[in-house]
């Protein structure tokens, strides 16, 4: 897909999570509407979910669209653990060249996940978004998804408290 026109789509997809959402204060509906609308806005995601920040070392799945995904994470490993260790964005080309790799799908070829910080600095999660194409995302993918998770951080800062 074009630069263009994968733009134009994520200006889409936000504009109709911003009214999906409109007056919504659940977490985890507001989470499953998310990974449903993006899940189904491109076509190169393969999986499209959250890991909740449950505990300060472990992330749990869902919600989330697509082929089933790890259940749970232990935030020392793989590409979802650095992005909550990091607390910052992961776009890996290639999974297979990714030290610690959680194979949780055998036919994914690349990654990106996105830590969701709430304004207090919490960490509620991650957005992770697999591919089975090799180097599906840019960095556009990646700062749209920061969009997306900066404002599902905004929007439940009290969320699952740790």
């Amino acid at each position: 897909m074009q630069p263009e026109a994968r733009a134009a789509r994520y200006a889409e997809a936000r504009a109709a999570i911003g009214s999906l959402l409109d007056g919504e204060d659940d977490f985890i509906a507001a989470l499953a509407t998310v990974a449903s609308e993006l899940h189904h806005t491109f076509d190169y995601f393969d999986f499209t979910g959250f890991y909740r920040l449950v505990r300060p070392d472990v992330l749990v799945i869902g919600p989330y669209q697509g082929r089933h995904g790890c259940l749970r994470i232990d935030v020392a490993r793989g590409v979802c653990g650095a992005a909550v260790r990091e607390r910052r964005t992961q776009l890996v080309p290639d999974v297979d060249a990714f030290p610690g790799h959680i194979a949780c799908v055998s036919t994914t070829r690349s990654e990106l996940v996105v830590p969701l910080i709430a304004p207090s600095g919490r960490v509620l999660g991650v957005l992770d978004v697999d591919s089975n194409t090799p180097s599906a995302f840019t960095e556009l993918d990646a700062r749209e998804l920061e969009a997306v998770a900066a404002d599902l951080g905004r929007r439940f800062d009290d969320a699952a408290p740790l």
